[in-house]
């Protein structure tokens, strides 16, 4: 990456490869028509900020390189000086899944990252939380007003009883009847959701809310010995491998008269729940327990040239550190299939991606879409022209470590190092399908700027623009626009964010997202028909 200008003022563009024939304005508020850019190129068009400018003049059909490849081909000549946007391209055809290179690349080893640890909360089955949560499952959307107003009663007058508790979260979503339930794909949300209530954050708490009639009964959510917890009401004459009972708070019940009955049997289930998980206290633990999740959602281009590369860097760091690491999105990675499936660490790792790939090509054939409909028109007004262009600057969130695993849509993550967890580009959905993943830590990046974020784990954002980030103050947590701007490197905001993650995760520090208490509603993927 280059970054000619010698002042604040002065014209500065951002070339990404030293193939690229066009490069990206990096001035808050664009550049006028007649600016002279230092390499003596004039501006024949207002460019705005994140917008492409042409370095040569480019013939009808040449192709159009960024990030070394082509994201296009010119639809009519374009003279050198010109801006580039989407609708002077046309897009590429999507890179086939066969002839792919399989697990090519070896990187070299990079020596283990040691010393580092955080404070988290130990669970019986090994995992760590980063907070410490009652979450209460519900099987149906019926039960999500009545859910709703009891977590509000237990916040208000449980909740102050038990100080090592974080929070109370329901576990609210759109799924459970009305479904096609023993239909293919709809297994996904089942599981999505049955692994959620198992997320390390929890800590092994399994509280459920059912209405009765609906088709997503409890035992089918979580059937025996898809789940345990230490319960000393359960342990006398069942013997040690006994199944806990699954506890249920069945609104249709005969014993409830009335609304507040109802109320009343949530609240008693929530404070024994509240009363063992109060008795939980943080320990110290390495940071190789850290579950990362890394997501883009209201991207621009500078989403590839600063807070992406910055996460990708992370990435590695974490993995040298022994933790876990998910990258997702699908859509968004397609068109980087072959530099996925070379970083394999095995052919049946890259194996796995391309079925994945090929799992959700069917699935946007079927509704008559193809991955161009991925971009937003905020990804356009912020210079992203296409998904080719959104893909290449996606993928470096995954650093350069080798991809050691892959996860379908709503599996539990069982693995260190690197991962592709196969999930939609959807912010919601995506970030619901890596906490059902097991992630403890979420790591989300913005150009255009949302105020996303999760009730069941920490999100911790990061600008792309130091414009945004300024502007958005009290949102943004990390700004990776000082790279652009000069004055940090890819490298420095990549360590600023693993220290920021240990401080998160140990509860030294809160996300904005956390302290403004900004949570948006878990989204199942569901791509089986609805009845």
């Amino acid at each position: 990456m280059t970054t000619p200008a010698t002042t604040a003022l002065a014209p500065l563009t951002i070339r990404m490869h030293e193939r690229d024939n066009v490069a990206i304005v990096a001035n808050d508020g664009g550049l006028p028509p007649g600016t002279v850019l230092p390499s003596g190129l004039t501006l024949c068009d207002r460019v705005p900020q994140g917008h492409k400018v042409a370095l040569i003049d480019l013939k009808a059909d040449a192709p159009v390189l960024r990030y070394g490849i082509p994201i296009g081909y010119a639809l009519k000549d374009i003279p050198a000086g010109s801006w580039v946007h989407e609708r002077l391209l046309k897009m590429p055809d999507a890179r086939g899944l066969d002839n792919l290179p399989i697990a090519t690349v070896k990187p070299p080893s990079l020596p283990a990252l040691e010393g580092y640890s955080f404070e988290g909360f130990r669970n019986a089955d090994g995992s760590v939380g980063t907070r410490n949560i009652l979450a209460i499952t519900t099987t149906v959307q019926c039960v999500a007003g009545v859910v709703d107003f009891a977590v509000q009663r237990i916040k208000a007058e449980l909740l102050p009883r038990f100080p090592n508790v974080d929070d109370v979260v329901g576990l609210e979503h759109t799924y459970g009847c009305g479904v096609a339930i023993d239909a293919p794909g709809a297994e996904i949300p089942i599981r999505t959701l049955r692994n959620i209530s198992l997320n390390p954050n929890f800590g092994g708490e399994v509280m459920v809310v059912s209405l009765g009639c609906e088709k997503l009964q409890p035992e089918r959510l979580l059937p025996p010995g898809s789940f345990a917890i230490v319960d000393e009401r359960n342990v006398a004459d069942v013997g040690a491998s006994a199944d806990t009972p699954l506890d249920v708070v069945c609104l249709q019940d005969d014993a409830h008269v009335g609304f507040m009955s109802m109320i009343d049997s949530i609240m008693s289930a929530a404070q024994l729940h509240l009363e063992r998980l109060n008795a939980r206290v943080r320990e110290t633990v390495p940071a190789s327990e850290l579950v990362v999740g890394v997501q883009c959602g209201g991207s621009d281009a500078f989403s590839g040239v600063t807070a992406n590369p910055a996460v990708g860097f992370c990435t590695d760091l974490l993995v040298r550190a022994g933790a876990s690491v998910m990258f997702s999105e699908t859509t968004e990675v397609r068109d980087g299939i072959d530099q996925l499936t070379s970083r394999a660490t095995t052919p049946a790792v890259a194996q796995r991606m391309i079925e994945e790939m090929a799992w959700y090509d069917a699935y946007l054939q079927r509704g008559k879409v193809d991955r161009s409909a991925n971009t937003t028109p905020g990804n356009k007004k912020g210079g992203l022209s296409n998904i080719v262009e959104k893909a290449m600057g996606s993928i470096v969130k995954s650093g350069s470590a080798p991809i050691s695993n892959v996860i379908s849509p709503g599996e539990k993550l069982k693995a260190k190092g690197l991962t592709f967890a196969a999930t939609p580009a959807s912010d919601f959905i995506c970030g619901t399908l890596q906490l059902a993943a097991g992630m403890n830590l979420h790591v989300f990046t913005t150009g255009r700027g949302t105020p996303y974020g999760l009730a069941a784990v920490p999100v911790i954002k990061v600008a792309t623009r130091s414009d945004l980030a300024r502007r958005w103050n009290d949102l943004m947590d990390v700004n990776a626009g000082s790279i652009a701007d000069g004055s940090a490197s890819i490298e420095d905001v990549g360590w600023e964010l693993f220290r920021l993650m240990l401080d998160v995760a140990s509860g030294r520090k809160k996300t904005w997202a956390e302290q403004w208490k900004l949570h948006n509603a878990l989204v199942l993927f569901n791509p089986a028909p609805v009845t």
